[in-house]
């Protein structure tokens, strides 16, 4: 059994309020954890209204299947969002 987590640290240059911040937050949260079946939340930076920090993890058979399923996410936030992506940190336990 691996844990597969990945963090991705996010810039909406076009947000300028927290509200509009959560709507975007929400959304994404809830398209991943309904498309993946994985945990989801907003991990840091929930005071400032342009950086989106979400944190996701997954538990999956073994290494090579989270490798995936990390890609499948990536491109998913990548294509889903018209927010940069500022960093990607992966990790297996």
């Amino acid at each position: 059994m691996t844990v597969a987590v990945i963090e991705f640290r996010l810039y909406a240059s076009w947000v300028h309020s927290l509200k509009e911040k959560r709507m975007i937050v929400k959304s994404l949260l809830a398209q991943l954890q309904n498309r993946f079946h994985v945990s989801a939340a907003e991990t840091g930076e929930q005071d400032t209204h342009q950086i989106i920090v979400i944190g996701i993890a997954a538990i999956v058979p073994h290494n090579a299947m989270a490798d995936s399923l990390m890609d499948e996410i990536s491109a998913f936030v990548e294509n889903s969002t018209d927010a940069q992506i500022l960093d990607e940190r992966r990790e297996l336990r």
